[in-house]
């Protein structure tokens, strides 16, 4: 990869150790996923400069950034990143036009010019006639865009976004990934965006790279990793149901005993996928000659877009989307025993083992 981030973040605590590789090209924008503490912000904090590496090094175009073994090390302010923050961090007591022609000005320009190259910012991300404001004068959305135009003013080899959206209501939201989108397209540096949020990975991002624990545990395009989720979070996070076991041909032998027919061959250690609305929920046994029944008990029953999602307990802890008419025929209610069923032709099935 001759420009772009090369990186391998090792950074030890007393009751934590992120080991985490990361390759961002020039002009590609990474999702960074994970769980609350799972070393998505010690990752980018590393990146920034604010947290020094244990081992291993980040290496931008082609440079040292940080790389304990050889004493390489560059302050975060003379790295050619940029920085959008979840809660902004504008400086308070400057106007718009002022924060954005901060960097800038550090970099070396006069005032004049870091004020029009700012002024040219705010008139991208629609706030030309909000310059002279102060942040308290702003509303959330306005200030995030601020904060966008400040990062992007200094021409940052690599733009890192925290969280950029989680403060925001929705209808700003979406307002702010669609600009965003748009900036990050015409960006030619490499960028990286961490978050929780499924929707911004897969709106914003080219590639996903998921953490837990410190570790990477998937990465690949938006849709390898939304067909193979390869742990529970990653299922959870793209909404489908997953389970391990051995498959044989067109059976699966999960690790409780329970064998699940399947429409897919497998071989060997296999995950086995379906999505909720695959799982069909009845009050008895259905009748001989269906494959893919089990028992269970309802352990809880919540709102999910027009559906009830209904966790279940039982040789098989799965979720259900019920219909509501077919939901009140079957008076769910926690502690409730039902039968599952999941039809062959709805359960995906691939290798464990990571090809």
């Amino acid at each position: 990869m001759t420009g772009g981030l090369a990186a391998h973040l090792v950074v030890e605590r007393v009751d934590f150790r992120l080991d985490v590789r990361l390759r961002v090209a020039a002009g590609e924008v990474v999702a960074l996923l994970g769980p609350n503490g799972s070393g998505k912000t010690t990752a980018l904090r590393a990146l920034a400069g604010l947290q020094p590496l244990t081992a291993g090094h980040v290496t931008l175009d082609g440079r040292d950034l940080d790389r304990p073994a050889t004493r390489s090390w560059t302050p975060p302010e003379r790295r050619r990143v940029g920085v959008v923050f979840q809660d902004h961090l504008l400086f308070p007591h400057l106007s718009a036009v002022e924060n954005v022609a901060f960097g800038p000005r550090r970099q070396g320009l006069d005032r004049r010019a870091a004020r029009a190259l700012a002024r040219d910012w705010l008139d991208r991300v629609g706030l030309a006639d909000h310059a002279a404001r102060r942040p308290r004068q702003l509303s959330g959305g306005q200030a995030q865009r601020v904060a966008v135009a400040r990062a992007l003013a200094v021409g940052p080899a690599l733009l890192l976004l925290d969280e950029p959206l989680a403060a925001l209501d929705a209808r700003t939201r979406l307002d702010i990934r669609a600009e965003l989108q748009r900036h990050l397209a015409a960006h030619c540096g490499a960028v990286l965006l961490v978050t929780h949020d499924p929707l911004d990975a897969l709106v914003l991002a080219d590639r996903l790279v998921v953490v837990e624990a410190g570790r990477v545990v998937q990465e690949g395009d938006a849709t390898t990793v939304t067909a193979r989720p390869r742990t529970d979070y990653v299922a959870r996070l793209v909404g489908l149901n997953l389970h391990r076991g051995h498959a044989t041909g067109h059976r699966v032998r999960l690790s409780d005993g329970l064998v699940l027919a399947t429409a897919d061959r497998g071989d060997g250690d296999s995950f086995v996928a379906f999505p909720p609305s695959a799982v069909a929920l009845h009050p008895d046994r259905p009748g001989e000659g269906r494959c893919n029944t089990w028992a269970a008990t309802v352990a809880g029953v919540e709102r999910h877009g027009d559906n009830l999602r209904v966790r279940l307990d039982g040789v098989l802890p799965v979720a259900a989307d019920v219909p509501p008419v077919d939901a009140a025929g079957l008076r769910l209610s926690t502690g409730q025993p039902v039968w599952a069923a999941v039809e062959p032709t709805a359960i995906r099935v691939y290798p464990a083992a990571v090809t």
